[in-house]
């Protein structure tokens, strides 16, 4: 795998992530690869750019981020092609999408070189309405009323069935994802490689379950003014009864991995 091009995202507002951003950057400067960094950091022999949606035409070989799963899920918004990430867990919680820890990145820019890692493609989802497409989610699309005093109704369609009851909101979620807000929602947990998606009802009136389903097209309609929340990072709004279009993102999200593991993302949790 080429070390030509390769950007650093800390993560937002974070000092600490910053600092470990300008050792990072010095590591592959020191493997003579072009370096850009996103402001405020700044090293000697980088290039800076403002915003980490400018990376996307950057043409590069590999991101590495410094952060927890927020900063993960922002840049790979942010970028318009299938880019490797080498997530680094940095000032995170938990950081389930981490790869690895700050005192293992000599030993992975030494399997990069040596292409003894393997590239870990994930599937993402992005949500439509009237041709509109928003931006592209790696964990979750949550579909939510906006009137808290109402409960509304969702019409659910997938292939040819269709399911009606009132309840607060709907989630998509993608294998990634089926660790995180989904499964605080009783959502099962999947392995992250499986070409499916959950579909969650939030509080439904009449229970019903999560149900697994192959990652095509599926459509929900609100009966009230409602919410498109992807990654719980970025936020639409959409009109009663008003179709939203949901489905796979052609573009994968593709994480460089030292080790294989099946359930990394489980076992994260303390499973």
């Amino acid at each position: 795998m080429k070390l030509n091009r390769v950007a650093i995202v800390s993560k937002f507002g974070s000092e600490e992530s910053e600092n470990v951003a300008k050792k990072v950057a010095k590591k592959f400067l020191a493997n003579r690869a072009e370096v850009f960094t996103i402001a405020p950091v700044f090293v000697e022999g980088a290039k800076k750019i403002d915003t980490v949606d400018e990376i996307s035409d950057k043409k590069l070989d590999l991101v590495v981020t410094l952060g927890g799963d927020g900063t993960t899920l922002r840049t790979f918004r942010s970028l318009t092609s299938e880019v490797p990430l080498l997530t680094i867990n940095v000032g995170g919680n938990r950081g389930i999408l981490s790869e690895i820890t700050l005192d293992k990145i000599d030993v992975a820019i030494n399997d990069i070189r040596s292409n003894k890692v393997w590239l870990d493609k994930r599937t993402r989802v992005v949500a439509s309405v009237g041709g509109q497409e928003f931006p592209p989610a790696l964990n979750e699309i949550y579909i939510n009323r906006q009137n808290l005093t109402k409960t509304a109704e969702f019409e659910i369609k997938f292939q040819n069935d269709v399911v009606k009851q009132k309840m607060d909101g709907v989630m998509i979620s993608t294998p990634s994802g089926s660790t995180g807000h989904s499964f605080s929602l009783g959502g099962p947990i999947l392995h992250e490689s499986l070409d499916v998606l959950i579909i969650t009802p939030v509080a439904p009136v009449r229970r019903l379950p999560s149900i697994v389903v192959p990652d095509e097209k599926i459509q929900v309609i609100c009966s009230h003014d409602c919410n498109i929340v992807m990654d719980a990072q970025v936020i639409k709004a959409c009109d009663f009864e008003e179709p939203i279009v949901i489905k796979k993102h052609k573009i994968q999200a593709v994480f460089v991995r030292l080790k294989r593991q099946g359930l990394r993302q489980m076992s994260k949790l303390g499973f």
